[in-house]
């Protein structure tokens, strides 16, 4: 397999005059997963079947490795894909269906038959070469359907919401497949679009996020989830508090409460938003300078976490926090006191409003 990387220079897509992907610059380095992660109408999926060739830009470049592909059909563009819906032909075993693309391609009858035991063995499902896939699960027709894909040594892999008609279990399984893959593969490079935030942060060297067909940021995991770029950047890698403030020389103001935090160099008079992680507000007085108080809205058991809805008592706001299962929960209607440390807390241009929830 040879890599090369993939890059969108500048890349357009409209449909009926409508544009779906709006100038999207983007480099997917050789042997790295890049997910691309948005709500429904992003621009993620059309991104990735611009790679495909499966639409024509209507400006911009696409470029795999130093190949210009924007003008060749997706047969020339030695491109392995995953779709949602597995496309395996219920007619065909597993080693015919997995076989199928080096068929097309005219490749030796004994080197397609060593490819195939390849791709069943990496996948896992060399044992299910001979059945047909209505003799399989939903994770092992998933399984096929990456075996596939793999099976004509691409230098690119693109995965378009492959874990999405799977089960809660299944899928966490497959997660962990897909990791291990990466691994084998160093030199394969992946662009996964999804829009669950778990598989791109378990999954993703960097992530893209997209919202209204445009690139609203790009990095690691770590850097979009511990110092976002924007409000919605934020608020859709993780949970988050947004809550519109005041910067003051020395911190922010929260209606009339006085928060301790740092500024970042942003004008005294000015407004913001300040992002707060769940699992970085504690409950009860705790240490440090920075205090909320209010009245718990809504109360939620996860198992080893209790989910905390307090409507503090500055302008009207709702405040998550996700701690620890506690042995006698507050209940609804009972004040409480949250605290958050200043270097907990990231100060963003303004932007979504407060307590906005995005998934």
């Amino acid at each position: 397999m040879s890599g090369g990387g993939i890059r969108f220079d500048h890349v357009s897509v409209a449909y009926d005059g409508n544009t779906v992907l709006d100038a999207l610059d983007l480099t997917v380095e050789p042997g790295e997963v890049m997910a691309l992660l948005g709500p429904s109408g992003s621009g993620k999926t059309t991104a990735l079947r611009a790679v495909a060739g499966f639409v024509r830009p209507a400006s911009g470049r696409v470029f795999l490795g130093e190949r210009d592909v924007t003008g060749l059909p997706p047969h020339r563009r030695g491109i392995g894909m995953v779709v949602q819906q597995y496309a395996l032909f219920p007619h065909l075993r597993v080693e015919e269906n997995v076989a199928f693309g080096l068929r097309a391609r005219r490749v030796p009858r004994a080197e397609t038959r060593d490819r195939v035991a390849e791709a069943l063995d990496m996948t896992g499902m060399g044992a299910y070469a001979r059945r047909h896939p209505r003799e399989l699960s939903g994770g092992q027709q998933q399984r096929v359907a990456i075996a596939r894909a793999l099976a004509i040594r691409p230098g690119v892999l693109l995965l378009d919401e492959p874990l999405s008609a799977l089960d809660a279990q299944l899928r966490s399984g497959m997660l962990a497949e897909l990791a291990r893959l990466h691994r084998e593969l160093p030199d394969v490079s992946i662009l996964y679009v999804t829009h669950d935030q778990v598989e791109a942060l378990t999954l993703a060297d960097r992530i893209a996020v997209m919202d209204q067909a445009r690139l609203q940021a790009c990095g690691t995991p770590q850097q979009l989830y511990r110092a976002p770029d924007n409000a919605f950047t934020a608020s859709f890698v993780g949970n988050a508090n947004l809550l519109p403030v005041t910067v003051r020389t020395d911190g922010a103001l929260l209606g009339e409460t006085e928060l301790k935090l740092d500024t970042q160099g942003a004008a005294p008079g000015a407004t913001a938003t300040l992002c707060l992680r769940p699992h970085l507000v504690g409950l009860g007085d705790g240490p440090g300078p920075n205090r909320l108080t209010g009245t718990v809205g809504e109360i939620q058991w996860r198992g080893a976490t209790h989910r905390l809805y307090v409507d503090v008592d500055v302008a009207g706001h709702r405040v998550m926090a996700d701690v620890r299962e506690l042995r006698d929960p507050p209940a609804h209607g009972d004040e409480v006191t949250l605290h958050f440390a200043p270097d907990d807390a990231v100060l963003l241009p303004a932007g979504v409003g407060a307590g906005e929830e995005r998934r």
